[in-house]
């Protein structure tokens, strides 16, 4: 089956995504710096808490495209 191919393909990078944001959801607590970067934003007032950590989203966005530039190229 011709077809079938490439959609074992798309399937088998898909569930290694998956598999990769499941480590980072369950062992993201243990990473000592993950979004206590110095420029992350966090705000809390008496009944109301804001956090958005723009630094450590910065900080992934270029980890993230250095490790696909690399793995990418064909």
């Amino acid at each position: 089956m011709p077809g079938f191919d490439s959609f074992g393909k798309t399937l088998m990078i898909f569930g290694a995504v998956l598999l990769l944001v499941g480590a980072v959801l369950h062992f993201g607590g243990k990473i000592p710096w993950l979004g206590k970067l110095p420029g992350d934003i966090h705000v809390e007032k008496e009944n109301f808490s804001f956090y958005f950590p723009v630094v450590t989203c910065i900080v992934i966005s270029v980890i993230l495209t250095v490790v696909f530039n690399l793995f990418g190229r064909r």
